[in-house]
């Protein structure tokens, strides 16, 4: 009988040390160090392209990083490397490259910890709201690093910072669940966004400047391009070996379920079927930033992690296509190109409201891709970029209004 839970933990430790491998094998150690040590330092909100800012190396390494972090904590909580597990630390990893740091996580990991100890819980209970709510990462180096305060002062408030916000998020994250009802795949990026509301108002507040600026790296490397569609077909392959001949009956299987909250593949079918999954979409979304011409950088790269993430924990080909299609009918209609950084990550992020098109139909997908890119290219500004999933807080607004409007008709329609 095979092990699949050892099967998921080597896994996931493969994609880790392979990107740390890549990472110092790209840049070589000294300059990769160096340029690691310069992102624990650098602005993180949105959108700076760590590959951009520090080079290939030392984003791949700061990611690995990351991912070493939340992978470690899943070991330590004692609980299964499940679809909710992967998704958080491929996301993890994804964001690392474009936001999240070592320095600015493990902060907010604590305060979600000493929350767990107050409503008398373990922490795996709430590993997963740590592990994602470390999305509000760049509001711990805003304050150390740019808020105007110094030496040890800078340090003290930057750590209560994250520590209260940490503290606060599962509160505020079960909350935002009932708001759109577990078709908003990214809850804590709503919840995050919606924190980070109050957080912005509060810099502004002070003089503080959170205007939005954007570094983008238009001239990746080949290993960037080269990375997601190793890493899918791996999970492929891995599939492939412990699901056998089932294997493929399973990811049909998989295409058959909403995907609502929560959705977890390897327990709800299988994790062969769940890897085979992952893969695909991987491979998927590579084929779409091909198509449009887009660049493989940081942020994209973070979009594709994220969508592999989910794939094992919502996301499957026939509820994403439409959200896709939404994304793309909404750039046509307002003249905005699709290989441009707010449309291309609307594309990748926005499968967050996927859950809509599993559970009302391909119609509704679209019309929630539609309305979504335009809801996103807005909400960062609300929040100043502190929210790095700010595709979850625009897809929570958006699946938060679809959802009251059919439960409406249903309602009415019934009477």
């Amino acid at each position: 009988m095979f092990d699949y839970e050892k099967a998921m933990y080597r896994l996931i430790t493969f994609v880790i040390v392979a990107f740390f491998a890549a990472g110092f094998a790209s840049q070589g150690m000294e300059e990769t160090v160096v340029g690691f040590l310069r992102l624990q330092q650098h602005p993180s909100r949105l959108i700076n392209d760590f590959t951009a800012i520090a080079g290939t190396g030392a984003a791949l390494v700061n990611a690995a990083a990351v991912g070493a972090i939340g992978l470690v904590l899943v070991y330590k909580a004692d609980i299964r490397m499940s679809g909710p597990a992967i998704s958080a630390i491929l996301t993890m990893m994804g964001f690392g490259l474009f936001g999240k740091t070592p320095l600015n996580i493990l902060p907010i990991i604590f305060g979600v910890y000493i929350a767990a100890r107050m409503a008398g819980k373990t922490f795996s209970a709430y590993i997963i709201i740590a592990l994602f709510g470390t999305a509000l990462g760049p509001l711990v180096t805003f304050v150390v690093y740019e808020a105007g305060l110094t030496g040890s002062t800078a340090v003290i408030v930057g750590l209560a910072a994250g520590i209260g916000t940490g503290i606060c998020l599962p509160a505020v994250a079960m909350a935002m669940l009932h708001m759109h009802q577990g078709y908003n795949l990214y809850n804590l990026g709503l919840s995050c966004g919606f924190f980070g509301l109050f957080a912005a108002s509060i810099l502004a507040a002070s003089g503080r400047n959170i205007g939005i600026t954007i570094i983008w790296n238009d001239d990746p490397s080949l290993l960037l391009e080269a990375m997601i569609p190793a890493l899918s077909l791996v999970f492929i392959a891995v599939g492939l070996v412990i699901g056998r001949r089932k294997v493929f009956a399973d990811l049909g299987a998989i295409q058959k379920l909403p995907g609502r909250l929560p959705s977890d593949f390897l327990d709800m079918v299988s994790p062969g079927g769940a890897l085979l999954n992952i893969g695909f979409l991987g491979l998927a979304g590579s084929l779409y930033v091909y198509f449009v011409d887009g660049d493989f950088n940081g942020p994209v790269l973070g979009g594709l992690l994220t969508l592999m993430g989910f794939g094992a924990f919502g996301k499957h080909l026939k509820n994403c296509w439409p959200i896709l299609a939404g994304v793309v009918l909404s750039c046509l209609v307002f003249g905005k190109d699709l290989d441009a950084p707010g449309p291309l990550l609307a594309a990748l992020f926005g499968t967050t409201l996927a859950p809509l098109a599993g559970q009302f139909g391909p119609v509704t997908g679209v019309v929630a891709g539609f309305i979504h890119l335009f809801m996103v290219e807005r909400s960062a500004a609300w929040h100043g970029g502190l929210d790095l999933y700010n595709n979850g807080f625009a897809g929570g607004l958006t699946a938060t209004l679809l959802v009251a409007l059919i439960e409406w008709h249903k309602a009415n329609k019934s009477v």
